[in-house]
């Protein structure tokens, strides 16, 4: 049994300080369930993906849905987490409660809450998703993690900083048009590309335009079964929805591959009867320029070492040959780690339903997401398709 979005909802991402995870949390669950055409007793399940790992005191969460109306009493809530995966791992679990018959009408929030915490806190606590045995002492945190895989990447393949700075210039100038994004300024591609005060280098030769934001936000999708999505206003089919997970330390595999990403593509290609030539765009996880670079290889784009090839071709802008993170991507757009995945899944289904505003692909039709927690450790795929 296939599962669809029929509603949404989506806060702005950035520094919310009058805010609190329950507040965002409450707010897009009444919005999604409103958007859906749908009223809280409706619902039959609950899954809230929040990473925390030390952002928020509050560590039991999934009840936190409830608060946003009083139907949701009694329903099964879970909490879900998978690093910066968590927000796909969440709505994975939704599709399963479908799939499985459990449930017809499924509601998803994704939630982090990272600006309240001292900056040097929040690299100790995103380092957390690493293998701490191996990377634990890694300087910069996860800056230093990915820091060391650019290095392995340029070592191999030569120096990619002008595929780097396409990248970062390209997810800015996206990230302009939208309206939940954190970051809506065109850097430019020689901002992005040249060392200075303001574009610092900050682990290896990953520079402050090559990293994510530190953000807060909330993202909420209702599923349901085809059947019943059928009367609702819109239905965006999950052609696809593989996850495939790797071992944690890097030094067991080849981690300029992104191997897992690979196996996610493959089987979300095959299971969905389609091939990367026939996606309208692609949703990727760019928490820092050098995954993105890496991940056009995984999804078969580019041949091995030559993603920044693809990146200074053009081939991803949003009139290329496949607009990559037409949203801005995590680059632009923030990445509050339990929202994430979510998010994803949002702005994809604005996409194919034409609700996405300035950020609009022209007559997208099938569109594909890739979230990832940790190095290449928890990979999701999804491909998706509107059908009403």
């Amino acid at each position: 049994m296939s599962a669809c979005i029929i509603g949404w909802a989506h806060t702005p991402f950035g520094k919310h300080s009058d805010e609190t995870v329950e507040s965002l949390v409450t707010r897009v669950a009444r919005e999604a369930v409103e958007h859906a055409g749908l009223e809280a007793g409706d619902i039959d399940e609950i899954y809230l993906g929040h990473f925390n790992a030390g952002f928020s005191a509050q560590d039991f969460t999934a009840s936190l849905v409830l608060q946003a109306d009083d139907d949701f009493r009694f329903k099964p809530a879970t909490r879900v987490e998978n690093a910066c995966a968590t927000g796909s791992a969440a709505v994975h679990q939704g599709i399963k409660a479908i799939r499985a018959g459990a449930a017809k009408r499924v509601l998803v929030v994704g939630v982090e809450q990272m600006t309240t915490t001292p900056g040097p806190q929040v690299g100790a606590n995103l380092l957390r998703a690493s293998y701490l045995p191996e990377d634990g002492d890694t300087p910069a945190g996860f800056a230093g993690v990915f820091g060391k895989i650019a290095d392995g990447y340029f070592q191999k393949y030569g120096d990619q900083s002008d595929g780097l700075a396409a990248i970062a210039a390209k997810n800015h100038k996206n990230g302009v048009d939208n309206p939940w994004a954190q970051m809506r300024k065109d850097l430019g591609y020689e901002f992005c590309r040249a060392e200075s005060d303001k574009n610092p280098y900050v682990a290896g030769p990953l520079k402050r335009t090559d990293c994510s934001l530190v953000s807060d936000g909330a993202a909420a999708i209702v599923l349901a079964d085809v059947t019943t999505a059928m009367q609702a206003p819109r239905a965006v089919l999950f052609r696809a929805a593989e996850h495939v997970q790797d071992f944690l330390p890097m030094s067991k595999r080849d981690i300029l591959a992104f191997e897992g990403c690979a196996l996610g593509w493959k089987r979300a290609f095959a299971n969905s009867k389609t091939a990367l030539d026939d996606l309208s765009f692609v949703e990727t996880h760019d928490c820092f320029t050098i995954a993105e670079l890496i991940e056009y290889e995984a999804m078969g784009l580019a041949k091995p070492g030559q993603g920044g090839d693809v990146a200074m071709s053009g081939a991803t802008q949003k009139d290329g040959r496949l607009p990559v993170n037409p949203s801005g991507g995590l680059k632009a757009k923030g990445h509050p780690i339990g929202a994430t995945g979510v998010s994803m899944h949002v702005l994809s289904a604005m996409q194919l339903t034409g609700e996405a505003g300035g950020i609009q692909v022209k007559n997208a039709e099938l569109g594909g997401i890739f979230n990832m927690g940790g190095a290449a450790v928890a990979n999701y795929v999804s491909i998706l398709e509107r059908i009403r």
